[in-house]
């Protein structure tokens, strides 16, 4: 089960072209950052038309989705199906910690593009990923403490690795990865009780 797109099948040039654009965005992010990430500039390296490129992810900040999508993809896949404990077969709680502790650590491998992508619009970072994020969470709550609003809690474990959020506390109030999980830690132990 993929939570964040289900893909229609592609023609095969469509297909060519995603990989070719892809790849050129990547080596754009890799060389420049997310701020040298310009539709005009992948374009040009990956051999398409702007208009192609355009009507393919809208903007840039579809363009950013779709290049956090492929590692999207194996999170999804840890947390559903993967080994213990952030797979199934581990206790809730010690699941409910190791998904936050890898969503921590997936949003900052991927901050720069996440931030763009979550910021390009009001509800930007709801949908797709978060939903998917949000219905895993909601079910652990749920089977940690039953009667719970686990509809909010699972908001509430969220909010703290918002993009936005996560990168002013890294970058600019010095706060860091560790310190953010065991936050994380202590707020889950609090409803724990």
């Amino acid at each position: 089960m993929n939570l964040v797109t289900n893909p229609r099948r592609e023609r095969v040039d469509a297909a060519r072209n995603r990989v070719k654009i892809l790849a050129a965005a990547a080596d754009i992010v890799a060389a420049h950052g997310v701020e040298g990430l310009s539709m005009a500039e992948v374009a040009a390296a990956a051999g398409v038309g702007v208009g192609t490129l355009y009507r393919r992810f809208g903007d840039r900040s579809g363009l950013a989705y779709a290049l956090i999508d492929e590692r999207e993809r194996e999170f999804q896949e840890a947390f559903i199906e993967g080994p213990p404990p952030l797979g199934p077969g581990a206790g809730v709680f010690a699941r409910i910690s190791a998904f936050l502790h890898a969503l921590t650590d997936r949003t900052v491998e991927q901050l720069d593009l996440l931030l763009m992508a979550e910021t390009a619009a009001p509800f930007a970072r709801f949908g797709g990923a978060y939903d998917g994020y949000h219905a895993h969470l909601s079910m652990l709550v749920t089977q940690a403490r039953p009667g719970a609003d686990a509809y909010v809690l699972a908001d509430a474990l969220l909010a703290p690795l918002a993009a936005p959020l996560l990168a002013h506390r890294l970058r600019g109030c010095g706060v860091t990865v560790e310190r953010v999980k065991a936050g994380l830690d202590d707020l889950l132990a609090g409803f724990a009780t």
